[in-house]
């Protein structure tokens, strides 16, 4: 592969004596690819997370407690103590943890851990005394506070009700936010990560990726989908698409909320939830709100990348995408639903007749398949994680890892993809299997069909001619290996545009 400029030039086996003069790098032998795109993750949420307490390894809330009390005591210097990754799913008794077991390890300075999806957050009673949370406060509409048999709050408050402590945090400043990106590009370009879409960029994050970019200083890149709750959303828009000319950072796009997570039983849901009768989940956003978000975008040329979970919430956001393209036009935005997670049957088709792109992340099917069924059923989950039947309509399926959710490594994404099945290569042949990908089109999902999905697909996600020269260097041929292997895949050698940007310790 000869490059210039930063762009591929010209591909083949024999191009070597095309240039003379050229600086000739070997690869050994070593199997190269193109960098990989993750078309949904949270940066800054990544950046925090790498640099607070992580709880995800916790058995129970007993023990995600006792750390979190640990890692408060060698941070004096910290107002606020927070962190994530909890999940009561995979604890003994499946239960909310409480605000009285934070209270047991630390009591003086507020306390907040937001659920391993971000859809529900963990507090000790000094965070709910700061945000004003008594028995009489009221759940906001498209959020619960979840109270006990007493009428109390228990500490753990869902989707919009989050809100109520996140808005006397005080806001994360530029070098904050600096930091942040430092540390998850570090991270993503060791894990092969060239371009990630960033699932509600704010205003502060939008205006410091563009500086970056513009002075060359952007680590990685970034396609930026802004947040369509930050007040200065209509001004975003009307100053219209950013990009540089490096392409390090570009937005084009906002990120709207229609539910929340099914972990949670935020998810909303056309049928209760097996498992919580009478209760179908939560919208978090307004249908009068929708409407209007989907004007504003498609006026100003912007794609629309709609979170969607549940059934309902997936019906919703296909009635509102069909509603603007009868309204206000823009199907050529190439709109997206980011999860497309649990479809109603009838609803598949409509993703194609519409032009929409069903945005996925394979590892979400591997992490939910101990609780899917108890949460909707049998008879729900044949329109659940549904990559095959997408595919197979000619819908253009874009995945990514939606980390910190789940972990970033890309290889944990594809394994699932086309084993459907996690680590421990569990369950035997796969979880609901014939539904998997093959690698092919595993690889397509997290390169070329991910650049689709972000207009890209002119610049980025191959190694042909004009494109960017965004690739890695890994230790196995995916491509050959048994199936089961493809997590154990490390990645070398990462390169950004022709250049070296992470080279594994030897």
């Amino acid at each position: 592969m000869a490059i210039v400029a930063g762009k591929v030039l010209e591909t083949g086996t024999s191009i070597g004596a095309n240039y003379p003069e050229a600086n000739i790098i070997d690869g050994q032998g070593k199997t190269l690819i193109p960098g990989i795109i993750d078309a949904h993750g949270h940066v800054s949420s990544l950046g925090y997370t790498l640099q607070r307490i992580d709880v995800r390894q916790a058995d129970s809330a007993a023990e995600a407690a006792a750390a979190v009390g640990g890692y408060a005591a060698s941070n004096q210097y910290l107002n606020w103590i927070r962190g994530r990754g909890w999940n009561q799913v995979l604890w003994p008794d499946k239960q909310f943890p409480t605000a009285a077991q934070l209270d047991s390890e630390i009591s003086d300075r507020p306390v907040w851990l937001e659920r391993i999806d971000g859809h529900a957050g963990w507090g000790n009673s000094k965070a709910l005394e700061l945000a004003g949370i008594t028995r009489e406060t009221i759940s906001p509409a498209g959020g619960e506070i979840l109270k006990d048999a007493d009428g109390e709050p228990t500490g753990v408050l869902i989707d919009n009700a989050m809100n109520l402590v996140s808005t006397v945090i005080p806001a994360p400043d530029q070098s904050e936010i600096a930091a942040a990106l430092d540390a998850v590009s570090s991270h993503l370009l060791s894990l092969g990560i060239t371009s990630t879409h960033d699932a509600g960029t704010t205003a502060a994050e939008h205006q410091l990726y563009r500086q970056l970019a513009d002075s060359g200083e952007m680590p990685v890149r970034v396609y930026g989908m802004i947040s369509s709750t930050e007040p200065s959303l209509e001004q975003i828009l009307a100053a219209g698409h950013s990009e540089d000319e490096h392409q390090l950072y570009s937005a084009r796009s906002i990120k709207i909320y229609t539910d929340g997570a099914l972990g949670s039983r935020g998810a909303a849901m056309l049928e209760p939830y097996s498992d919580r009768p009478g209760h179908s989940g939560l919208l978090l956003t307004s249908a009068a709100q929708l409407r209007k978000l989907f004007k504003l975008a498609t006026e100003a040329d912007f794609q629309v990348a709609i979170h969607a979970i549940g059934d309902k919430g997936n019906r919703i956001a296909l009635d509102e995408i069909e509603h603007a393209y009868a309204t206000v036009g823009g199907r050529h935005l190439r709109h997206r639903i980011e999860h497309s997670q649990v479809v109603a049957i009838d609803d598949i088709p409509r993703f194609k007749s519409l032009d929409v792109i069903p945005s996925m992340q394979p590892t979400h099917a591997t992490s939910d398949m101990n609780m899917a069924e108890n949460r909707i059923g049998r008879e729900r989950l044949k329109g659940a994680y549904a990559w095959r039947t997408f595919l197979d309509q000619g819908s253009i399926v874009v995945s990514g890892s939606d980390y910190p959710v789940e972990l970033a490594n890309p290889f944990d994404g594809i394994h699932a993809a086309v084993t459907r099945q996690n680590k421990a290569n569990q369950p035997q042949g796969g979880w609901l299997p014939e539904e998997a990908m093959t690698i092919e089109e595993a690889m397509r999902s997290f390169s070329i069909d991910a650049a689709w999905g972000a207009h890209q697909e002119g610049s980025l996600g191959g190694l042909t001619q004009g494109k960017w020269a965004d690739f890695i260097i890994i230790d196995q041929d995916i491509y050959q290996i048994p199936a089961e292997d493809i997590w154990k895949t490390q990645v070398l050698e990462t390169w950004l545009a022709g250049e070296l940007v992470y080279a594994k310790d030897p």
